[in-house]
C-alpha cells in the first residue's frame, strides 16, 4: 500500500471522521434512548434527501420531546409532521410521520421500546438482525446500514462495518475497496470513524478533494 494512500486516509479522519450520530448530537451508548435516536436518524438519512437536513430534524424531534418509542408513540400525526418540518424534512414528512408513530408501537410492542432486545434475539448473526431491523417501517437495507455503521461503536459484534456506501467512498479517495485491505491501512483507527468519513468522501466531492490536497501538503 502506498504512502500516498496512507496520507489520504490520515486527512481523511483527522478531518472528517465525526460520526453522523455525533453531528445530530447523539452521545451513543449501549443504552434504549440513545439506540432509539440512531434508529430513528437512520431512517431520516435513509431518504433521498441532504443529510444535513436528515440531522438537523434528528435534534429537532429531540428538541419536541419526541426521544423515545413511548413519546414518540403518544405523539400525535401532527405533532410529528410539525417537529419534521422544523427540522426542514418537509418532502417526506407526512409518510414520515406515519412511519415513525407505527415504529414506535411495533419497537414497544415487540421489543419493550428497547432496541437492545433485538440484539440479544439476533445473537450474534447479522443477518438475522439485519431482518429484525427491516421489519421497523421506513427503515430499509440503505437505513439498516446507516444504523450498524453507526451503532458497531456500541456493538463490536457487528465490526467492521463497511458497506458498499462506505466503500464508494473509498474508490472516489483511490484506497483500496476491499475491506480487508481497508482495515489494514486504517490500522487502529476505530470502525465507526472510519465508515463515517468514507461514507462522507462518497458523499460530497468537496471531502475527496479537501483530503488529496491536505495528503499532498503533507508530502512536501
Amino acid at each position: 500500500m502506498s504512502g500516498e494512500q496512507e496520507r489520504v486516509l490520515r486527512a481523511l479522519v483527522s478531518r472528517h471522521g465525526r460520526t453522523f450520530a455525533e453531528e445530530a448530537g447523539i452521545t451513543l451508548r449501549n443504552t434504549p434512548q440513545p439506540l432509539y435516536r440512531t434508529l430513528v436518524m437512520a431512517c431520516l438519512l435513509s431518504a433521498r434527501i441532504r443529510s444535513s437536513v436528515a440531522l438537523a430534524t434528528t435534534r429537532a424531534l429531540y428538541e419536541a420531546g419526541l426521544r423515545d418509542p413511548r413519546r414518540m408513540a403518544a405523539a400525535t400525526w401532527q405533532q410529528r409532521v410539525d417537529a419534521l418540518g422544523r427540522g426542514g424534512y418537509r418532502r417526506y414528512d407526512e409518510r414520515t410521520a406515519t412511519q415513525l408513530g407505527d415504529g414506535a408501537r411495533l419497537l414497544l410492542d415487540r421489543w419493550g421500546g428497547d432496541p437492545r432486545r433485538m440484539r440479544e434475539a439476533a445473537d450474534g448473526d447479522q443477518k438475522e438482525l439485519r431482518g429484525l431491523l427491516r421489519e421497523l417501517p421506513g427503515l430499509g437495507p440503505a437505513g439498516v446500514d446507516i444504523f450498524l455503521r453507526e451503532v458497531q461503536r456500541v456493538w463490536p459484534e457487528v465490526a467492521p462495518h463497511l458497506d458498499a456506501k462506505a466503500l464508494q467512498g473509498a474508490g472516489r479517495l483511490g484506497l483500496p475497496e476491499a475491506p480487508g485491505r481497508l482495515r489494514e491501512l486504517a490500522g487502529d483507527v476505530e470502525p465507526a470513524v472510519l465508515a463515517a468519513a468514507l461514507v462522507r468522501a462518497a458523499l460530497d466531492k468537496s471531502v475527496v478533494e479537501d483530503c488529496v490536497r491536505h495528503a499532498e501538503e503533507a508530502r512536501t
